[in-house]
C-alpha cells in the first residue's frame, strides 16, 4: 500500500519546509488527537478551507483551543461574505477530505491567513490522511505560503 501522505511530503520538501509526518491512532475529537500525540490542544492547527461568494477560496489556520472569528476574518480578507463549504466543494478545492486539509499539497495553491498566535510555535496539523498528524514550525510554514497573519479567532467555547 503506497503511503497517503506523499503529497504532503513532496510539496513540504519543494517548499524547503522540515515536517515530521506520524501515523496516530483515529481520534473522535480534536482533545483526543491533542492527548494522544501529548501536546496541548493549542498545538494543534485545523486548517480550514473557506469559500468566498466568488467561488475562490482560502485556507485558515485555526489553533485548537480556539474557534475562527468569521467577523475577525471577514475584516481581514476585506469581504462581507465567507463560509464553510459542503465536504465534496472543500474536497474539490483542496483535494483532501475535511479532517485531514492542509495547505502542503493541495489541489490549488489558496490565499493562507494564519492566527497571530500560532507564530512561534511548533504546531501539529493534518496530513491529508486520516489517521497522521505533520509536525512543522509553524513560522517556516507561515514564510513558505507568505501567510496574512492576524487575530482571526476567538477562544473555543
Amino acid at each position: 500500500m503506497s503511503d497517503p501522505t506523499i503529497r504532503v511530503r513532496e510539496a513540504a520538501r519543494e517548499r524547503g519546509l522540515s515536517v515530521d509526518v506520524r501515523q496516530r491512532p483515529a481520534a473522535a475529537s480534536l482533545d483526543e488527537a491533542a492527548e494522544i500525540l501529548g501536546i496541548p490542544s493549542a498545538s494543534i492547527v485545523k486548517t480550514l478551507v473557506v469559500k468566498r461568494s466568488d467561488d475562490t477560496y482560502l485556507f485558515a489556520l485555526v489553533p485548537g483551543d480556539r474557534a475562527i472569528s468569521w467577523a475577525k476574518l471577514r475584516a481581514v480578507v476585506g469581504v462581507n461574505k465567507l463560509r464553510l463549504p459542503e465536504p465534496e466543494l472543500a474536497r474539490a478545492a483542496t483535494g483532501y477530505e475535511r479532517g485531514t486539509i492542509v495547505p502542503l499539497g493541495s489541489t490549488h495553491d489558496w490565499p493562507v491567513y494564519a492566527d497571530e498566535s500560532i507564530v512561534g510555535q511548533r504546531i501539529a496539523m493534518g496530513a491529508g490522511a486520516h489517521g497522521y498528524s505533520l509536525f512543522v514550525d509553524a513560522d517556516d510554514l507561515l514564510r513558505a505560503y507568505d501567510a496574512t497573519v492576524a487575530d482571526i479567532t476567538v477562544p473555543r467555547a
